[in-house]
């Protein structure tokens, strides 16, 4: 039996971003916009992509897109992320639990925190990114 995974994504595998092309080139499509529940952070990583991390305390909602993605690809999509992200549970907003794109928290260290934006697309549009 053939089914697909829902999958969260928060930077740039999002629609219209630098690595959506990884989620087509899988067959996967587009769900709906969601958000997390308020226990996560978020960084920049050089301005190149986010890493979010879940926390206790202290956390807020950060926006996302959800993917239905076919088994087979989950692992292209995985192989294609840049180090230090990685595949875990992702709360969102409702309650609920689905898989997602999560940071590990060596690749946080010494990042700009970018939570109070609430997502990665605000934090492009605010201009406020790093010159490169």
């Amino acid at each position: 039996m053939d089914y697909n995974l829902l999958l969260a994504v928060n930077g740039t595998l999002m629609r219209g971003l630098e690595l959506n092309p990884n989620m087509i080139a899988v067959g996967a499509g587009f769900v709906r916009e969601a958000s997390t529940a308020p226990c996560y952070r978020m960084w920049s990583v050089d301005d190149r992509h986010p890493a979010m991390m879940r926390f206790r305390e202290g956390g807020a909602s950060i926006a996302l897109e959800l993917w239905s993605v076919p088994p087979a690809g989950l692992a292209s999509i995985l192989a294609r992320e840049p180090a230090g992200l990685s595949i875990g549970k992702v709360v969102l907003s409702d309650g609920s639990e689905v898989l997602g794109v999560l940071g590990e928290a060596f690749l946080c260290e010494g990042r700009t925190e970018i939570t109070a934006y609430g997502g990665w697309r605000a934090y492009i549009a605010s201009g406020k990114k790093i010159a490169t």
